[in-house]
């Protein structure tokens, strides 16, 4: 005969040890996924299109935009887009032509959802740096009119930087250094290792009496430790926070140093 006492107490019994074992699961799944957690990394780019008074187009530069654009998507990180107007920014014709293609760039122009994204870029003061994990700056000629002086943008790299998340910026985009402060109100880059196109690349396409400054002079100025490899070959470098590449080549290396921050 069953002693109802012995069979309620083992019922309570089963039903305790099932509660906790259900709330472990409950809670390593929550950890899991808090673990896999999508990383979102925003992307900036210039609004500007005039090549200062020289009568030509000027703008983002396609490769930088999507070389780290795929790399990190690919990756399985969410990227924004944002640019100081809002809507379609404007690329640099020259990135367009035939000797500047390349994996990348012919994926982008396939890609109609990616080039609906960039049609639609967010207005950048409506952005907040509380929504993203990271920021990236392509860089093309247009940044030093536009993005080196942007209050917003400005702004946004402080909240970042201050935050403790990657600010990174390829070719000329480091120009969005010019006017940033670290908190003691010097420049952000000073003391530290960082990179941009140089005087020579600059002087090679002979935009040096074009462009408003020159970007490895405006590092240096700044109090950075500016360095560069041989013209036109991959080369970035970090330092803490800040990731920055040298000209269009160096684009896929400096996506690959910020998605190690990321992660």
């Amino acid at each position: 005969m069953i002693n109802i006492k012995d069979f309620l107490i083992g019922l309570l019994s089963f039903l305790i040890f099932t509660s906790c074992g259900t709330d472990k699961s409950t809670q390593s799944k929550e950890t899991a996924e808090e673990t896999t957690q999508v990383k979102k990394v925003l992307f900036v780019l210039t609004s500007h299109d005039q090549l200062g008074d020289s009568g030509e187009k000027t703008g983002f530069w396609i490769e930088e935009f999507a070389t780290p654009y795929y790399f990190l998507k690919d990756k399985g990180v969410e990227v924004t887009l944002a640019s100081p107007k809002g809507g379609q920014p404007p690329f640099d014709p020259k990135s367009d032509a035939k000797d500047s293609q390349t994996p990348s760039t012919v994926r982008f122009k396939a890609d109609e959802e990616a080039k609906a994204q960039m049609a639609n870029t967010l207005k950048l003061s409506t952005v907040n740096a509380a929504d993203y994990d990271a920021v990236f700056y392509p860089g093309g000629h247009g940044p030093l009119w536009d993005l080196a002086t942007d209050e917003n943008s400005i702004a946004l790299i402080q909240d970042f930087y201050n935050s403790g998340k990657p600010v990174s910026a390829v070719c000329h985009a480091p120009a969005i250094f010019k006017n940033v402060k670290a908190k003691d109100g010097s420049p952000l880059v000073k003391g530290k290792k960082v990179t941009g196109f140089s005087n020579t690349e600059e002087a090679a396409i002979q935009l040096t009496e074009v462009v408003p400054f020159l970007v490895e002079d405006m590092l240096q100025e700044n109090g950075g430790t500016y360095s560069k490899g041989a013209d036109w070959s991959a080369y970035a470098v970090e330092d803490g926070l800040i990731i920055t590449g040298q000209n269009p080549a160096s684009s896929e290396l400096v996506a690959e140093k910020l998605l190690k921050q990321l992660n």
